[in-house]
């Protein structure tokens, strides 16, 4: 892989509906489904990223109830966008609630945001994905990986 210039904080948040499906947000940068998820901005928390980028991407809102991980291996948390930018992600994932707002695809950064049978996510998903979501239902953690 080419060389990595960038370290970047991020946050993901995984959610989860009363059935025990998971919120994936089909992403507009790469046309693939993944955890609503993005950077943490100068003088911002984790949390607050977290908060706010849900909202962008999802139209919701939401209350952090935990956290998941700190992942930062990086055969998962290496990035190349589509213009060609490198990034190595040091990402935070939480697990959260709705607690307002209403679905909405309004984001340039959303295609399509819903709900998935944790046993049925679609194929064309982030690689990262499946490991936070394997950790978040394992309700064990917080993971270091």
């Amino acid at each position: 892989m080419e060389k990595v210039k960038e370290i970047c904080p991020g946050v993901a948040v995984i959610i989860f509906d009363n059935e025990n499906n998971v919120l994936l947000q089909k992403r507009a940068d790469v046309n693939l489904w993944g955890i609503p998820s993005g950077h943490v901005e100068p003088g911002e928390t984790v949390i607050n990223a977290g908060i706010r980028e849900v909202f962008e991407e999802t139209g919701l809102h939401i209350e952090i109830l935990r956290l998941i991980g700190v992942y930062s291996d990086p055969e998962s948390q290496i990035f190349k966008y589509p213009d060609g930018r490198i990034t190595h992600f040091v990402t935070c994932c939480f697990q959260a609630k709705i607690i307002g707002g209403k679905i909405s695809t309004t984001s340039p950064e959303t295609l399509e945001v819903k709900f998935f049978p944790i046993n049925q996510l679609p194929s064309n998903i982030l690689k990262m994905d499946p490991k936070w979501l394997s950790d978040a239902l394992s309700n064990k953690g917080p993971y270091v990986r």
